[in-house]
């Protein structure tokens, strides 16, 4: 870690960083602005309006609690129970992720046209978001001390009382944070709802645009939804609470026991089997089922497949480079003294993020226009849109791991002679670099699904698997669709590759 005395490179270096993020909201408020007080009042004051809010209001209050119970749920069973294959099972409630959502929305409606509506859009973001909640929750179990649950016990609490009354309160920050990341999706999330023709803001604003083409009309719906990002937020700050989870004390922290099951072993198991047949096994045997009836019909695709993956790979690499890069210094506050610079860039980064894609899209386009034409459909505007929608992947994760890398260990090598830049190069990045890496591969496998930001910024003749599979699905040509789906599941396993080792890198720590 950097002396203190590059602490304020630091803090300039995060706040351009949160001046870039903020860029694209102080563009589309503005916009909403410029409208004008009346104007702004009497358009939103309607009943789509209303009709707007209810249903993204109703889809929020159904689909984080329902994620918030089964991650919760299904990360108790396979960290604190005696269930066999723990292993498999963490794997499996972790495969979701890689299955972009919109993926899943087009094999259910492939298989079930009725399934449209509040139905089918809870159902597809519940399956797809889950693993968000099941991720910390897990990792989160693994690293707390046993010792406050066997004191529980010691008072006449049984298993499940004493993790109710123990534990449970513990976990908060990580039902909070999962809890967060679902609603700033389904906030964001166009994919999926488009397909299940479920209107939100998220669909109403790229419709304002492309068939009305109002950017002022579409900045005040954006404006609207970007009110209700802060008030997620808000409450996520609020239902974090205070409540300490480290130990201070001697001695050394011991894994938890397992809790035996006993005559629920199988109905859990069933549970779970269920669970990831739903989430997974059925979009992908879905997409393999279509890319087999297409294969048959022909095999002109091939090489359009190749250009398209070998384009979006290029993209993804670019995007996850430039993520990782901006969100280093603002990582190095957070884990290094924090500080109302850091907090700003961390809140910051996931406003930006809870935006539409299209919205972010717009406002760099209008600001390309006016202010740098050069950089009108370039790539170098569509990494900086990515960076911004992305940035707190990397966030989250170079935190976690800059965090793990001791002080004292950078206090050492500055003894020794070496400067900010030398210190971070040779000791804490290696020590952070499993972190890196998943940072890195988060936002990489996010860029490879993107679409609206991507269809509207990227340079004219650029295709990415997303665009030419929502080119076909749109159509409801399921079967000319499946190869550019298959390729985008087979992209994002190194998702859950990556996330397993970094799960048990992270139990192996706690230890």
């Amino acid at each position: 870690m950097p002396g203190s005395s590059s602490r304020p490179g630091l803090q300039v270096a995060a706040a351009v960083v949160a001046a870039v993020v903020l860029l694209p909201i102080a563009v589309t408020v503005g916009r909403g602005a410029a409208v004008g007080w009346s104007e702004a009042v009497a358009y939103l004051v309607r009943p789509r309006i209303g009709m707007l809010l209810a249903n993204t209001a109703v889809l929020t209050a159904i689909t984080v609690p329902l994620s918030v119970a089964l991650g919760t749920g299904a990360a108790w069973l396979v960290e604190r129970t005696d269930l066999p294959g723990a292993g498999a099972w963490r794997a499996l409630m972790l495969a979701p992720l890689a299955v972009p959502a919109f993926v899943s929305s087009y094999a259910w409606v492939s298989w079930q046209p009725g399934l449209v509506g509040l139905g089918g859009a809870a159902l597809v973001t519940t399956l797809a978001y889950f693993p968000f909640v099941f991720l910390p929750v897990a990792a989160l179990l693994r690293a707390l001390d046993e010792g406050e649950e066997e004191a529980a016990r010691s008072l006449g609490l049984g298993p499940f009382a004493a993790f109710r009354r123990a534990v449970l309160p513990r976990l908060r920050p990580a039902v909070s944070g999962g809890a967060l990341l679902v609603a700033l999706h389904l906030l964001a999330e166009y994919g999926v709802l488009a397909m299940m023709r479920y209107q939100t803001f998220t669909t109403a604003i790229l419709q304002q645009y492309a068939v009305g083409f109002s950017d002022a009309q579409g900045s005040l719906l954006a404006s609207v939804l970007l009110l209700l990002c802060l008030g997620v937020l808000t409450l996520e700050v609020v239902a974090r609470g205070r409540r300490r989870v480290a130990r201070i004390g001697s001695g050394s922290m011991r894994p938890p026991s397992r809790v035996p099951l006993g005559s629920w072993r199988w109905p859990a198991l069933a549970g779970l089997a269920a669970l990831a047949a739903l989430s997974t096994a059925v979009p992908v045997i879905l997409v393999l089922r279509w890319l087999v009836v297409g294969t048959s019909q022909s095999g002109a695709v091939a090489d359009d497949l190749m250009r398209v993956t070998a384009s979006t790979l290029g993209l993804a690499a670019l995007g996850g480079l430039t993520a990782v890069v901006l969100a280093l210094p603002g990582a190095l506050l957070l884990s290094r003294g924090g500080g109302w610079i850091a907090t700003l860039l961390e809140r910051a980064t996931f406003v930006g993020s809870a935006l539409p894609g299209v919205v972010v899209a717009l406002a760099l386009v209008g600001l390309a226009v006016s202010w740098a034409p050069g950089l009108y459909q370039t790539v170098a505007l569509v990494v900086v849109a990515y960076a911004v929608l992305f940035l707190p992947r990397a966030m989250v994760s170079l935190r976690s791991g800059l965090a793990a890398a001791p002080p004292e260990l950078s206090e050492a090598a500055r003894s020794l002679g070496q400067g900010g830049a030398g210190v971070l190069r040779r000791v804490v990045l290696p020590l952070a670099a499993p972190s890196v890496l998943a940072g890195f591969v988060l936002v990489a496998l996010a860029i490879s699904t993107e679409l609206t930001a991507t269809l509207l910024l990227a340079p004219t003749g650029t295709d990415t698997l997303a665009l030419s599979f929502w080119a076909a699905s749109d159509e409801l040509d399921y079967a000319a669709a499946a190869p550019y789906a298959a390729v985008m599941i087979v992209l994002s396993i190194p998702l859950t590759v990556v996330l397993r080792r970094q799960i048990t890198h992270d139990r192996r720590a706690t230890r």
